[in-house]
């Protein structure tokens, strides 16, 4: 590599220095938490944009769609990047895009310019999550690494849930336009600290091209299947739906070919042939499909629904992170002595009521009925999230880190672009309590996720790396 950081992580080396780990994890905190909220922070002003770029409730969602089909269908492809180039150089190159977009998003004064900053704002994010575990791995001693997968899961969920909040926030003192520019001085700073300090990884290791054609069919994958269900639920004409359906069959199934033929697949499925790995990543993608379900389709009912203002929403919205953000260091601790499987099944059953108790909420509620409730959500999923991340990456070998980092993020996306999708089809279909159904189907992924999450207690527990 011609540029070269300040700091390089070397074979010979646990780890960075107490003193400039501070700084790295900061560096990956903040990019992380950027391009995690910016998934959920418009959730809250979707009304108010629709309205002001004179677009259905419908066609708004893919303003959080757009984003979201960006980062999936790229996100693998800067995975493998990583393990190519080095994790640093994408990570950098990610926030550089992130906070460029950003601003394109802030400037846009009609849907398509928006939606379209938001896409490429999408491909910033990939960059940014497709290694950002994968550098935890350079940055803590071997003997620390199961606080540090801690803390980033704490970050992702929190950031997740924090997202209509800190648009609230926002909201109250300036336009939606904001929920986008603030990111610009964020971005700026990212960008140093992530140069002075993110370490180096050996990427001589790893001696490989990059898959070109993977990379393309993975695009193809994951935007066609995005594309079909938005179809679904956009009342599309049923003779696209076909043919997309059919071309997604097609080009998947060769892609999953060819990379059961390669030594270092862009999809990972070496990695899916370990049971309690698959079994990590199933309950992920459920668990955040449901919460994606919920996050898009409450503000619709608190604003249009009880008549709340956006600040209002987002102020009732607001416990859900708070009790997210208790929990999930308390199971990262509890994950080093109870199984995951066990913490994740208790996890997603507090989600779940959760869940079904605001999808029951009486007609007039007071504040305090949705704020309990929020709060039973938000600790049942940090309770489930931050030993699911913990397991996935500890799971999977060392040298395979880039690959188990974009699993983690692929899953969460996916799921996160489901939900969205799943709202889109609901509202289409369902004219009066479309938030009620879009809740009980949360629940219902909740549910499916404990179980899954279940089986796990008959494998082994991956953590002998992290003691």
């Amino acid at each position: 590599m011609k540029i070269r950081n300040r700091v390089t992580a070397t074979s010979d080396m646990d780890g960075l220095p107490l003193n400039k780990r501070y700084w790295a994890i900061l560096a990956t905190a903040l990019g992380v938490s950027m391009s995690v909220i910016d998934g959920t922070i418009a959730n809250v002003a979707l009304p108010s944009i629709a309205n002001d770029l004179s677009i259905s409730p419908t066609t708004s969602i893919w303003i959080v769609n757009a984003y979201q089909l960006a980062l999936v269908i790229s996100l693998l492809s800067f995975s493998s990047l990583g393990d190519i180039y080095g994790y640093r150089r994408i990570f950098i190159t990610g926030v550089g895009i992130f906070t460029v977009t950003s601003l394109g998003c802030a400037l846009s004064d009609s849907f398509w310019t928006l939606t379209i900053a938001r896409a490429l704002q999408g491909v910033g994010a990939a960059a940014i999550t497709s290694v950002n575990t994968a550098i935890l791995r350079i940055i803590y001693p071997r003997k620390f690494l199961g606080r540090g997968m801690g803390i980033n899961a704490l970050v992702v969920a929190v950031s997740i849930a924090s997202g209509p909040s800190l648009a609230a926030a926002i909201l109250s003192i300036g336009s939606w336009n904001w929920l986008f520019a603030i990111n610009v001085p964020i971005g700026i700073c990212t960008f140093i600290v992530a140069s002075m300090f993110l370490p180096a990884n050996p990427v001589k290791t790893i001696k490989r091209k990059f898959d070109m054609i993977s990379a393309l069919a993975n695009a193809l994958s994951f935007g066609l299947l995005i594309i079909a269900l938005e179809g679904v639920a956009h009342k599309q004409n049923p003779t696209f739906i076909i043919i997309e359906t059919i071309a997604l069959l097609l080009i998947g199934y060769f892609f999953v070919r060819r990379q059961l033929t390669q030594e270092y697949p862009l999809l990972p499925v070496d990695l899916m042939k370990i049971p309690i790995f698959s079994l990590s990543i199933g309950s992920s993608i459920c668990s955040f499909t449901g919460q994606m379900l919920a996050m898009i389709s409450l503000p619709f009912f608190i604003q249009n629904t009880l008549g709340k203002s956006e600040v209002e929403t987002g102020l009732l919205l607001t416990p859900w992170p708070l009790a997210t953000m208790f929990m999930a260091p308390v199971a990262g601790r509890l994950v080093e002595r109870i199984h995951a499987g066990l913490l994740g099944s208790i996890g997603m059953v507090l989600f779940a009521t959760g869940l079904f108790l605001l999808a029951i909420l009486p007609d007039n509620p007071a504040n305090g009925d949705i704020v309990w409730r929020m709060m039973l959500c938000g600790a049942g999923f940090g309770i489930f999230q931050t030993p699911n991340n913990s397991t996935i990456i500890s799971s999977a070998p060392t040298n395979r880190s880039g690959g188990a980092s974009g699993m983690l993020g692929t899953a969460r996306l996916v799921g996160q672009t489901l939900g969205a999708t799943l709202v889109a089809m609901i509202f289409g279909l369902v004219h009066d309590n479309s938030t009620h159904f879009c809740l009980l189907l949360a629940g219902g992924f909740a549910i499916t996720a404990g179980i899954i999450s279940s089986l796990r207690l008959s494998q082994p527990r991956p953590l002998k790396e992290f003691k």
